[in-house]
């Protein structure tokens, strides 16, 4: 049995499925489970902030997606847009960062001007980082990564790559929906991060269900590669001398 720990994980990563699903088991068109899953969004970046999770990064469009119908994806880009209007001001309040990661040549002018401004008007925000990943691939981000070092001349290294990257190695990967993949997010991030796996739609996902996913994680027993007992000697030796 794992050992508990006390510690909350400083980056925490969501893949938010389950929109479609959860409009058509109830005979809405998928637009309304677009809607609720932003109306999710909203309060788990609330709950996170309030309990103490530093950054947390959430996947909101794939570099895929653009498959989808011409319909649903404009219906995505207008409330993406809407929902950084609406949210900036509240996430200012808040202390909360926002940015946008991804390849942004896609986006209409109007969108752009709306993430600069969000962008611009949460910088000052230290109570927590909210990326969000739009027009965003795992693996676009590792060879964006690396074309960047190639043109500043850096040594092509692990730890030069981990650095370029646009987002931080997460420490808890959220997958909602019931399905057990990456999607090609954040891929290299991810390499010893915790995954939860949740079975509930993303639309259904609340502060309740994140609080599930991170008592979860302080239960897990991180390695690295190493040995219990390995950290069991690590932990013996930093605890605390008695006076």
């Amino acid at each position: 049995m794992s050992r508990m720990s006390s510690h909350l994980p400083r980056h925490v990563a969501v893949i938010m499925d389950g929109n479609g699903r959860w409009a058509k088991a109830r005979l809405l068109p998928r637009a309304q489970g677009h809607r609720k899953g932003l109306e999710s969004l909203h309060e788990i970046v609330e709950a996170a902030a309030e309990l103490g999770v530093e950054a947390l990064t959430v996947f909101a469009f794939s570099s895929e997606n653009w498959r989808r119908p011409e319909r649903e994806v404009r219906l995505l880009m207008e409330l993406f847009a809407s929902g950084l209007e609406k949210w900036t001001p509240q996430l200012v309040d808040a202390g909360v960062r926002i940015r946008i990661v991804g390849d942004r040549s896609r986006f209409s002018e109007s969108l752009l001007r709306q993430i600069e401004a969000s962008e611009t008007a949460t910088k000052a925000g230290t109570a927590m980082t909210l990326s969000i990943a739009a027009n965003y691939g795992g693996r676009w981000d590792i060879v964006e990564a690396a074309k960047q070092l190639l043109a500043q001349g850096r040594p092509l290294t692990e730890e030069h790559l981990t650095e370029a990257l646009s987002v931080s190695d997460v420490d808890l990967m959220i997958r909602t929906g019931g399905e057990c993949r990456l999607s090609n997010f954040m891929l290299w991030q991810t390499s010893y991060a915790e995954i939860f796996f949740s079975d509930k739609l993303w639309p259904d996902f609340d502060r309740e269900a994140l609080k599930e996913a991170l008592t979860w994680y302080t239960q897990r027993e991180r390695r690295f590669g190493r040995t219990s007992e390995q950290l069991s000697h690590t932990e013996r030796k930093t605890e605390p001398k008695p006076n």
